[in-house]
């Protein structure tokens, strides 16, 4: 099955941090505060996500107050942090939530979220994912981690679903 008839299923988008919506880049002060930095078009790719309703969640393996601070800002409240296990955390969102499998798309760039977009309907790698990851991602954006590439699959869904058209308009009347 093709990117474009998988993205048509798609209720549900969860996403990796580091490499994903960041760029991978590790930042410390020197008291030791991480600081991460985020693309604010992939921002508003996730508010259009949430303005054609669909669901986002974050599974990552680490854990960062500047990551808590984004998804409150986003409004996404489904954040699992120090994730050992991805394809796990994610099942039983899915089963709380009533979504099978094949409703749900993985973002992720490295070899410990393979093991939940190997399961998940649609799985989408950024263009600076991990050479594994990439060959067994349904969708490479052509823009990297923390440069866009979570808006560009975004708007690749919502495009195949039909919405992206009208949720563009809406700024054009605003």
């Amino acid at each position: 099955m093709d990117a474009h008839t998988r993205a048509t299923r798609i209720k549900m988008i969860a996403f990796d941090i580091d490499g994903v919506m960041t760029d991978g880049s590790l930042i410390y002060t020197a008291e030791g505060t991480e600081l991460k930095t985020f693309h604010v078009q992939d921002g508003q790719g996730v508010k259009l996500a949430q303005r054609a309703g669909i669901d986002l969640a974050i599974v990552t393996g680490r854990r960062s107050p500047a990551l808590e601070a984004r998804a409150a800002d986003l409004g996404i409240a489904y954040l699992f942090q120090g994730a050992v296990n991805k394809r796990e955390v994610l099942g039983k969102l899915l089963e709380k939530m009533g979504l099978g499998w094949p409703a749900v798309a993985f973002m992720g760039d490295d070899l410990m979220d393979l093991s939940a977009m190997v399961r998940c309907g649609m799985a989408i790698a950024p263009a600076n994912a991990h050479a594994e990851v990439k060959a067994r991602a349904h969708l490479v954006t052509q823009l990297g981690g923390g440069k866009g590439a979570v808006r560009e699959a975004i708007e690749f869904i919502l495009a195949a679903q039909g919405k992206l058209d009208g949720l563009v308009a809406s700024y054009l009347d605003a």
